[in-house]
């Protein structure tokens, strides 16, 4: 996936790319109606308003008379407000049209975020999303409401202006006509030029955004391992690569816009010479050369915008088809149509037709393998958990420890068999109902911006402050509370950045709590807690879990001594489960894990844990 968001996009104008996006814009039918008017009407004024330049070339100066000045004049202010309305008009609608395209399209994009399974976020980068959700539909916005803005007015007015030529002196418009071809050829040629050396630019600036970010971020690590050389160094090299795709693409255009320029004022001079002829033939009156000038000299830009807007549409294609692409990812883990009838989807459920969860799980004949392919991570597994178990999943790191866990909370189904919730399959009910009754306290937990009490609320949005708190102090996440200087109403800055681990641990926690669910789920949740608070909670964690079915997925061996059941997962397989003391008589992989822990912690308190 990570490839996708780097690859250079090189398609020429596909129409099927574009065909996607038009569902998208159902909404906007009538916008785009006026943007059309609009820009019609305003290249039409664009045409018109230097016949009033041969008007009063013809009729005062070369009369050598005022008479019918007022009249032309309320006529020629006319024609300048109808243009200035007219562009104030298709400013406005193309401002409405970048404004809502873009809202829509983000707000699109995150509600499809919120229904796709945990398989796609396992292999999706963050900053892949990101890009997607912001920088690509701000694009594909700006690009409809102003790019599309300016082609359509640059083929109305070119357009106009050729026929208004024709209509004037044909001879003299075939001259005009035959220069505009060698233009269009020299601006094709050289804006796929510059385009190429631009979207370097475009993309050497992410990086060095990135390395910027990485050098600050990282500064404490870069100075501990003496690394800030090589980094100067690595930066240098994106920097400069930069430049020298920075000075291609000016290079370029230093010749190009000379070039246009050179065209265009060819075009001035072919007119005047065969105009200036004519005009001494009596074929032409000079009124007339004048306006033919005019259209001359206003002609070549819109060729030019016309190229530049047309190459951009090619690059945005990119943006495009990773926008739809993302809309048309389907989650691994859907509800049935029954199910969704009965018990309602994420954003409109039916909890009144919920069935109470008693906690009750059963694995019947699972076999599973990721999504993405690979080797069976389970085969044939059974396991009856009854309602009110605790199970401990312990293994070395990366062993599997959270595949069994991602199964049972239909994170993940399994690929063959069946896991059955309360003796039913849980297919047939919906996630919502599931994960409703889940509280999952994560090793690194996150959190959102806002206060401490909002983040427990969380749990439970209609919990009233008393049971906000009454939830932190059953897990002593109070005593966080009370060093802040804001107390509950504390921010905890992005994603919990002004708390520590093992304080936004227990802010998770408290959360989890509040939400009293049927099935806890601990991921290394204490892992980050130092050894007092532990003691603390670890009566608290004993309470809680009664009469509820719990997964503690250990890293502290210590800690699952009083679990129900003890599963050990080695290399993605369970390799031995019991009680802790049943494991440790037959002294197997658990009884190696255990010995070896408990040499480390004994070790630790005597010589200190960075001794040992």
């Amino acid at each position: 996936m990570a490839a996708l968001d780097e690859k250079e996009y090189t398609k020429s104008f596909d129409l099927t790319i574009w065909k996607r996006l038009l569902p998208l814009l159902s909404n906007f039918k009538l916008a785009f109606f006026w943007m059309l008017v609009f820009n019609l009407a305003t290249a039409v004024m664009d045409v018109v308003i230097p016949l009033f330049q041969q008007y009063a070339i013809k009729d005062f100066i070369q009369q050598n008379t005022l008479t019918g000045l007022i009249p032309y004049a309320l006529a020629y202010l006319v024609a300048i407000l109808i243009q200035s309305l007219c562009v104030v008009a298709f400013g406005r609608n193309s401002m409405h049209i970048e404004m809502y395209v873009g809202r829509d399209l983000r707000q699109a994009l995150f509600c499809h975020l919120q229904t796709l399974s945990l398989s796609f976020y396992n292999v999706t980068p963050v900053g892949y999303l990101i890009a997607r959700v912001m920088s690509d539909t701000n694009r594909i916005a700006s690009m409809l409401a102003w790019n599309l803005t300016d082609i359509l007015w640059s083929l109305f007015y070119v357009g106009g202006t050729f026929l208004a030529m024709l209509l004037l002196n044909w001879k003299l418009a075939l001259v005009v006509i035959l220069i505009v071809p060698v233009l269009a050829i020299l601006t094709g040629y050289f804006q796929k030029r510059i385009l190429h050396w631009n979207r370097k630019v475009r993309k050497l600036n992410s990086k060095i955004t990135g390395a910027f970010n990485e050098g600050i971020a990282g500064a404490k690590t870069s100075k501990t391992l003496v690394v800030e050389e090589k980094s100067i160094t690595s930066f240098r090299e994106v920097t400069g690569a930069m430049w020298h795709a920075g000075i291609r693409a000016a290079r370029l255009n230093a010749i190009y816009i000379p070039l246009a320029v050179f065209c265009s004022s060819l075009a001035v001079a072919v007119v005047l010479l065969q105009g200036g002829d004519l005009v001494v033939e009596q074929a032409l009156d000079i009124a007339t050369l004048s306006v033919f000038a005019t259209y001359a000299v206003g002609i070549f830009e819109p060729i030019q915008l016309t190229a530049a807007n047309i190459a951009e549409f090619i690059s945005i294609q990119a943006s495009i088809e990773r926008v739809t692409d993302l809309l048309a990812q389907q989650p691994t883990v859907v509800d049935s149509p029954q199910v969704c009838a009965r018990y309602g989807d994420l954003f409109q459920p039916k909890p009144e037709n919920w069935e109470p969860l008693v906690g009750d799980i059963q694995f019947q004949d699972v076999s599973f393998r990721y999504p993405d392919g690979g080797d069976w991570v389970l085969e044939h597994f059974n396991l009856h958990i009854l309602a009110g178990t605790t199970v401990a999943i312990v293994g070395e790191t990366g062993a599997g420890k959270s595949t069994l866990v991602n199964l049972a909370c239909r994170f993940f189904e399994p690929t063959k068999g069946r896991i059955l919730i309360d003796g039913v399959d849980y297919r047939q009910r919906s996630q919502l109902w599931l994960h409703s009754n889940i509280g999952y306290v994560l090793q690194n937990p996150h959190l959102f911006s806002g206060s401490v009490r909002e983040n427990i609320r969380y749990g439970r949005l209609d919990a009233t402050d008393e049971e906000v708190e009454a939830a932190a102090r059953a897990v002593s996440a109070h005593k966080v509370v009370a060093k802040l200087e804001k107390g509950w109403d504390s921010d905890v800055g992005e994603e919990g950045q002004r708390l520590s681990t093992g304080e936004k641990q227990l802010i998770s926690f408290a959360r989890a709590v509040l939400a009293n669910p049927r099935i806890f789920v601990l991921d290394e949740a204490t892992s980050s807690i130092d050894t007092q608070t532990e003691r603390d909670i670890q009566q608290a964690i004993d309470h809680l879990l009664q009469d509820r079915t719990s997964f503690l997925i250990a890293h502290r061996l210590s800690t699952i001594r009083k679990a129900d059941l003890i599963l050990v997962v080695r290399d993605g397989k369970i390799v031995e489960q019991g009680t802790h003391w049943e494991l440790l008589e037959q002294g197997g992989y658990y009884h190696h894990l255990y010995s070896k822990q408990f040499a480390q912690e004994q070790a630790a308190k005597v010589f200190g844990p960075e001794d040992a």
